[in-house]
């Protein structure tokens, strides 16, 4: 591959990910003003090598390679150094598995997780895309930002669950009502016996870069629970914030349970 040409592949991958939506070929000719011929051949080995993706209306995005490169870069930054002490203090305090997300382009996914003493026998690897409209963490990130939740209510919604919402409208107050409370809560609607509890982590501008997310076996989901989950992973992120050098005193809402 020519210098020129390996560097297009970082242009391509630089726009797709700051337009945070699947492109098609046109769409990436006028953006960087590349021949339509070579475009469609880099494309295509980038789509051979899983750099990018290409779905039924011929429109690319992010692909799981880069995504897996994305994830073992997001593991030198700063957030994910900072976020491991009060995690594992969090979990220490609750028993519950905890785990870091973040956002790569138009996926969100866990970076790092601690245990905790419950054994729940999960399966929820590192550096997957999360669902957006059933996983706590997924429909946090969704209600938050009004792209990925115009996208989540565009695409298809699984069943993956007796429970899982899989009506655009639902998901759609689901969102809004996240909002209003500044939590997420996923009621087994991603898998039978869990429940999963999802807060932003926002930096110094207030925008949503990071979540805490908290695993629960549902039979230990009671009320009594879930306020102190809710109240020490508000302890969690106020701590992560601190370290970072984030204050937001007086801008985040008191969530209703």
């Amino acid at each position: 591959m020519s210098p020129e040409r390996y560097l297009r592949t970082f242009d391509i991958l630089k726009l797709l990910t700051e337009r945070n939506t699947p492109l098609r070929l046109t769409e990436i000719k006028q953006a960087l003003d590349l021949p339509v011929s070579s475009l469609h051949n880099m494309l295509q080995t980038m789509v051979s090598a899983e750099v990018v993706t290409i779905d039924d209306d011929l429109r690319y995005a992010v692909g799981p390679r880069t995504v897996s490169l994305a994830l073992r870069t997001v593991q030198s930054l700063d957030l994910r150094t900072v976020a491991r002490r009060p995690l594992q203090d969090l979990a220490r305090e609750l028993g519950d598995d905890i785990y870091l997300a973040m956002r790569v382009g138009q996926r969100v996914i866990y970076v790092d997780r601690v245990l905790g003493n419950q054994r729940i026998s999960l399966d929820i690897r590192l550096g997957e895309p999360l669902m957006m409209h059933c996983t706590a963490t997924g429909k946090l990130f969704a209600a938050l930002d009004g792209r990925l939740e115009a996208h989540a209510l565009a695409g298809k919604l699984p069943k993956m669950t007796p429970v899982t919402i899989t009506d655009p409208q639902q998901l759609k107050k689901e969102y809004a009502r996240i909002r209003d409370v500044g939590f997420s809560r996923s009621e087994e609607e991603a898998m039978a016996g869990v429940v999963g509890y999802a807060l932003p982590i926002r930096d110094g501008t207030g925008n949503v870069v990071a979540a805490v997310h908290v695993s629960v076996l549902s039979t230990r989901a009671t009320k009594t629970h879930e306020r102190k989950i809710l109240t020490e992973a508000r302890a969690c992120v106020d701590q992560i914030d601190k370290q970072l050098g984030h204050e937001h005193r007086g801008t985040r809402r008191k969530a209703s349970t």
